[in-house]
């Protein structure tokens, strides 16, 4: 595919999603439909796609429209690229611009005024990060990188690295946390390289490898990963210590892969239904439904889909769970809270909430990461059950 018709190809996709289906439908389908594009062309697509995405409402300013078209527009602006090399209207190129596209759109300074997030969202977001609300919201409109975590178990860091570089695959550690890698090139080259089919290496975000690595763990501790999902925490703590984990989630088929993870990474989880949890874990980690706020880089069809309605609904979800965890935890034992945003409604207001109805825990740590230190927004609460509190 020739450039242009990337830029066709992405005002197509792009047109779908701003109609309301979600990004990652709409690549599919066009890919589905589109089987002269090869590996390369579908990666430069989504590439397109997901930039404009990130930064709707600039672009729009710029390209003096929300469609597709004035999308690319703008953004081909701001790469200070010529849009009448793109929209030639031929062969698979979108059509000429009209005279009025060309005199469309604001300044680059305007558009750099605009945060990219939902208005009805941005009060909150500002009273939850304060002055550097604007910054933040900024970053988020950057592409995020890709990390990894090496398991121990398998390999250490400098091997896990060599045979990465082997594979095509370059990273730089992190000078937070040594076993995260940040991966500065040959990404796309990660889920077929031995490394990581043998299971020396995971794909997970910086901030969630903070976060578990900051949990407390004994020898032979009962943990329970309370909204396991795919199972990264579990094996990230049993990457650390020889602990006995339970993975539990309400949608088991989210859990369809794990035990072939962990059977990679050469350790054990236990997989509970719903009925069976039993109770009285050294630690429970619950790792709830959220708005995915820090985390819409990656997916930013997401912030533009979330409503009020919406995140008033995750917020009960979020107390209704922290409810439920805290029931299995033992006696002196702990709760591990945790949420991939970075709004205090979801954070630091449901703690608060909850060590009001739950008296018996007391928060004993708080940590929260975001773009400009931990990759991907973060937030973890460590509470511990007071002995005889139940």
């Amino acid at each position: 595919m020739t450039p242009a018709a990337r830029v066709a190809a992405a005002i197509e996709i792009l047109d779908r999603v701003l109609g309301g289906t979600a990004a990652e439908a709409a690549l599919i389908g066009w890919a589905r439909a589109s089987r002269f594009a090869g590996s390369g062309d579908r990666a430069a697509v989504r590439d397109l796609v997901f930039e404009a995405l990130r930064r709707r409402d600039s672009l729009a300013l710029l390209g003096g429209g929300r469609d597709g078209r004035a999308l690319m527009l703008g953004l081909l602006r701001t790469d200070e690229a010529n849009p009448d090399e793109f929209f030639t209207g031929t062969g698979h190129a979108p059509a000429a611009l009209t005279e009025k596209e060309r005199a469309s759109g604001g300044s680059a300074q305007a558009a750099d005024l605009l945060p990219d997030l939902p208005n009805w969202l941005w009060p909150d977001w500002q009273a939850s990060i304060g002055q550097r609300a604007l910054p933040l919201a900024h970053a988020m409109r950057a592409r995020a990188p890709v990390w990894l975590r090496v398991n121990p178990r398998r390999a250490s860091v400098s091997a896990a690295r060599k045979a990465l570089a082997q594979a095509g695959i370059e990273t730089v550690e992190a000078d937070a946390l040594p076993t995260a890698l940040r991966v500065t090139a040959g990404e796309r080259k990660i889920a077929n390289s031995e490394p990581y089919r043998e299971g020396w290496v995971e794909l997970q975000d910086l901030s969630p490898q903070l976060a578990c690595a900051s949990l407390p763990l004994a020898q032979g501790a009962r943990v329970l990963d309370y909204c396991a999902g795919g199972g990264g925490k579990a094996l990230a703590l049993l990457s650390r210590e020889d602990i006995e984990v339970t993975a539990h989630d309400a949608a088991p088929k989210r859990m369809a892969d794990l035990p072939e993870r962990a059977r990679r990474a050469g350790v054990e989880v236990t997989l509970s239904p719903p009925a069976k949890l039993g109770g009285d874990y050294d630690l429970v980690v619950a790792d709830v439904p959220c708005s995915g706020s820090g985390t819409w880089r990656r997916t930013p069809d997401a912030k533009w889909r979330l409503t009020r309605a919406g995140l008033d609904q995750l917020l009960a979800v979020q107390s209704q769970i922290l409810d439920d965890a805290s029931g299995l935890v033992r006696d002196g034992g702990l709760l591990a809270y945790m949420t991939c945003s970075l709004l205090d409604a979801e954070n630091g207001e449901q703690i608060s909430a909850f060590t009001g109805r739950q008296p018996q825990f007391v928060e004993i740590e708080r940590q929260s990461w975001s773009p400009e230190d931990g990759s991907d927004g973060f937030f973890l609460a460590l509470l511990r059950r007071g002995a005889g509190g139940r």
